[in-house]
C-alpha cells in the first residue's frame, strides 16, 4: 500500500463507520459501539504506521472546475501534519475507548458513535487538506458535526441551545474565513498550500493585512477566541468525552493548526492583532475560571485560556530575516504554537476524561462544592488528574512546563507587555486549577453522592494512565524523535533549557508562578460547600461571574435592540413594498387587464366586427403615420 492509499484510507474508514452505523445500526447500540470504537483503533495504528515510516508528500486530484477556478482535493502530509495527525488518531482512538464505559447505558449511544466517526473523518480531512477549499469543505463538516455531539441530549433545552450557539457563533467566523479564501484566490490565483510556500520562497510580497485577517476569523470561531469565545463553556451540556475530544483535543486546536498552515501569508500587522487576541483571551478565561463551580465549566475556560496562549505565541514568533536580497517573514511562533497544542491535548484530555471518571463516580454531580474526599474512593482516578493539574500549571518535568516555557520565552525576548500579561495569566491558571483540584479529592464529602463514590472501569481507567504518561513524557520523548515540525523555526532553542540566560529567567518565573497560584489555592479554599471568593470577597466574586454574563448580555442585546429590529423593518418593507405594492400590485394590474378582456368576449358576432374594423382603422392609422 502506497502512502497516498494508506492516508486516503485513514481518511474514509471514518466515513464508512458512520454510514454503516446510520444504514443498519441505528438501534444496536452495541455493535455501533464496536463499528467505531474498531474503526477508531485501526485508524490510530494506520496514522502511526503513516507518521514513523518516514513519507512525506503532497498529492492531488482536480475535483471540479468552474470557469477559469479549478477546486482540487489532495494530501500534503509533512511534519505538521504528522503533528497534528497523532493528536488527532491517538487521543482520539482513547477518548473513543473511554466512551464506552462512561455512554454504556445511553439509549442514544448508536447515534452518539456514528457522530464521532463522522467528527473523525471531518477533522482527518482538515489535517490531510492540502488546500483551503478542501479544509473548508471539512471545516464545514466539524462545525456540523460538533452540533450534533453538542446535541446529543437534545431532550434538554440547555443542550438544544447550546448546539445551536455553537453552530451560529462559528459561521459567524467561518464567513469571513470564506472571505479569506476568495480574497486569496483573488490575489494569488491559488489557495493550494504549497504553492503559497513557494510564492514566499521565491521572494514574493504578501503585503495585505486583510488577507489574513480574515482567514484568521475562522480561527476566532473554532478555537473560540475573543469575541467569539461565548460558545465554548456552554457546549459543555454534550457528553464529556465529547468535551475532551472536539472542546480541549482536537477541533478547537483547528484554528491554532490552520494559522500555522497559513503562516506564509502572515504580514507583521496582521500578526500583531493576533498576539494581542489571543493574549486578551488568555487572560479573559483565567479569571472567569476562577469562579466556575462545574467542574466541566473550570476546564472550559481553562481551555479557553490555553488557546489563547497558543494564538498569541503564534503572533509572537515573527522575525524579518533576508533571503536572497528580499525581507521575509518567519513565524517561528508556529514551533511553539503547535507544541503546546499538542502537550495541551494530552493534559486537557485527561483532565476532561477525569472529570468524566469524576462525574459518573458521583452519579452525575458536576459541582466541585458538592464533591470533596474522593482521593481514597477513586485512586486511579485522583493519581491521573493530579498529573494533568501538574503538568498544566507547569510542574518542571512535565509536558505542560516545557511547552508554556517556550511560549513565555518568546513573549519574553519579543513584547515584555504580553509576557507580564501571560505570566500573571500563569499564576492565575496555577490558582483554579489547584482550587479545584482541592475542592474535588481533598477534605471532607460534601453530598450523598461524593459520600457514595466509586472509582470507573477498566474501559475508563486505562485511557486516563495513557494520557497520564503522555502529560509526564509529551514535552520530552515527542522533541527526542523529532515528530515536531522542523520547519517550524528550530524548536531546539524554544524550548528554555537550550537557551542560557533566557532559561534561567523562565526558570525562575515559573517557578515563581507555580508556587505562588498554587499555594494561595491550597490556603485560601477549604472544604465548605460555598466559594470562599463569593463569601472573603463578594464584590470580586461578582464582578468575575459578570465576565461572562456581559458578552452573552451583549449579544443579547445586539439581537434584540438591533437585528430583530433591522429584520422588522425589513418585514415591513417586504410586507408594504414587494409583497403588497409589488407583487399585489402587478398581480391586480394583470388581473384587471384580464377582467377588461374578458368583458370583450360578450358572444355576438356583430360586436366582435365592430372591433374587427376598429382594429383595421387602427392598424390603418399606425402605419401610415398618421400617430
Amino acid at each position: 500500500m502506497t502512502p497516498v492509499q494508506q492516508t486516503l484510507l485513514i481518511l474514509l474508514l471514518p466515513l464508512a463507520s458512520a454510514a454503516i452505523i446510520a444504514l443498519f445500526l441505528r438501534s444496536k447500540g452495541g455493535l455501533a459501539t464496536i463499528v467505531s470504537v474498531t474503526t477508531a483503533a485501526i485508524i490510530a495504528g494506520l496514522s502511526l504506521g503513516l507518521i514513523f515510516g518516514g513519507a512525506r508528500f503532497t498529492s492531488s486530484m482536480e475535483w471540479m472546475q468552474l470557469g477559469g477556478l479549478t477546486i482540487s482535493l489532495g494530501f500534503k502530509f509533512d511534519d505538521l501534519a504528522a503533528l497534528m495527525l497523532f493528536v488527532v488518531s491517538v487521543v482520539g482512538f482513547f477518548i473513543h475507548l473511554f466512551s464506552t464505559g462512561y455512554m454504556h447505558d445511553d439509549k442514544a449511544r448508536a447515534r452518539y458513535f456514528g457522530g464521532l466517526s463522522i467528527f473523525m473523518f471531518s477533522m482527518l480531512g482538515i489535517v490531510f487538506a492540502d488546500n483551503l477549499f478542501m479544509m473548508f469543505i471539512f471545516w464545514e463538516l466539524v462545525g456540523f458535526s460538533s452540533y450534533l455531539l453538542i446535541n446529543h441530549y437534545h431532550e434538554k433545552q440547555t443542550a438544544a441551545d447550546a448546539s445551536k450557539k455553537a453552530f451560529i457563533v462559528n459561521r459567524v467566523g467561518d464567513f469571513g474565513f470564506l472571505l479569506g479564501i476568495i480574497l486569496c484566490y483573488w490575489s494569488y490565483g491559488t489557495v493550494n498550500l504549497t504553492e503559497l510556500g513557494a510564492v514566499s520562497d521565491s521572494g514574493g510580497a504578501f503585503y495585505s493585512c486583510l488577507l489574513p485577517l480574515l482567514l484568521f476569523c475562522g480561527a476566532v470561531g473554532k478555537s473560540a477566541q475573543m469575541p467569539l469565545q461565548v460558545w465554548l463553556p456552554d457546549a459543555m451540556e454534550g457528553p464529556t468525552p465529547v468535551s475532551a475530544l472536539i472542546h480541549a483535543a482536537t477541533m478547537v486546536a483547528a484554528g491554532i493548526y490552520m494559522l500555522c498552515r497559513i503562516q506564509v501569508l502572515m504580514v507583521p500587522d496582521a500578526l500583531t492583532v493576533i498576539m494581542w487576541v489571543g493574549t486578551a483571551t488568555a487572560l479573559y478565561a483565567a479569571f472567569c475560571a476562577i469562579v466556575q463551580s462545574d467542574i466541566k465549566k473550570v476546564l472550559a475556560y481553562s481551555t479557553l485560556s490555553q488557546l489563547g496562549y497558543m494564538v498569541a505565541a503564534f503572533g509572537l514568533g515573527s522575525t524579518i530575516v533576508d533571503h536572497g536580497g528580499h525581507e521575509i517573514l518567519v513565524a517561528t511562533g508556529v514551533g511553539a504554537a503547535m507544541f503546546h497544542l499538542t502537550t495541551h491535548a494530552f493534559f486537557k484530555g485527561l483532565l476532561f476524561l477525569g472529570s468524566g471518571s469524576v462525574i459518573m463516580g458521583c452519579h452525575h454531580e458536576q459541582d466541585i462544592f458538592k464533591m470533596g474526599g474522593l482521593w481514597k474512593k477513586m485512586p486511579v482516578t485522583s493519581i491521573t488528574f493530579t498529573i494533568g493539574v501538574l503538568a498544566i500549571i507547569g510542574m518542571p518535568g512535565l509536558a505542560g512546563f516545557f511547552s508554556k516555557d517556550a511560549i513565555l520565552l518568546l513573549a519574553y525576548q519579543n513584547n515584555p507587555t504580553v509576557f507580564g500579561i501571560l505570566v500573571f495569566t500563569a499564576v492565575l491558571t496555577a490558582f483554579y486549577m489547584v482550587r479545584m483540584w482541592k475542592l474535588v479529592f481533598f477534605g471532607r464529602t460534601r453530598s450523598e453522592h461524593a459520600e457514595h463514590a466509586h472509582e470507573s472501569g477498566f474501559s475508563m481507567t486505562l485511557p486516563l494512565m495513557v494520557l497520564a504518561g503522555l502529560a509526564i513524557f509529551g514535552g520530552t520523548w515527542f522533541f527526542d524523535l523529532g515528530l515536531y515540525p522542523k520547519f517550524a523555526g528550530a524548536l531546539a532553542h524554544l524550548v528554555p533549557h537550550a537557551d542560557g540566560a533566557a532559561h534561567n529567567t523562565i526558570l525562575y518565573t515559573s517557578l515563581a508562578v507555580l508556587l505562588s497560584g498554587s499555594l494561595s489555592a491550597w490556603f485560601y479554599y477549604k472544604s465548605d460547600p460555598m466559594d470562599a471568593l463569593e463569601v472573603k470577597a463578594t464584590g470580586i466574586f461578582h464582578g468575575l461571574t459578570g465576565l461572562k454574563k456581559s458578552f452573552d448580555a451583549l449579544y443579547n442585546y445586539y439581537v434584540a435592540k438591533v437585528q430583530q429590529r433591522f429584520a422588522m423593518m425589513l418585514n415591513f418593507l417586504e410586507q408594504v413594498f414587494l409583497a403588497g405594492l409589488i407583487i399585489r400590485g402587478f398581480s391586480g394590474l394583470v388581473g384587471l387587464f384580464g377582467l377588461g378582456a374578458r368583458s370583450l368576449h360578450v358572444g355576438s358576432l356583430h360586436a366582435y366586427v365592430y372591433w374587427f374594423l376598429l382594429g383595421v382603422v387602427a392598424l390603418w392609422a399606425l402605419t401610415s403615420g398618421l400617430f
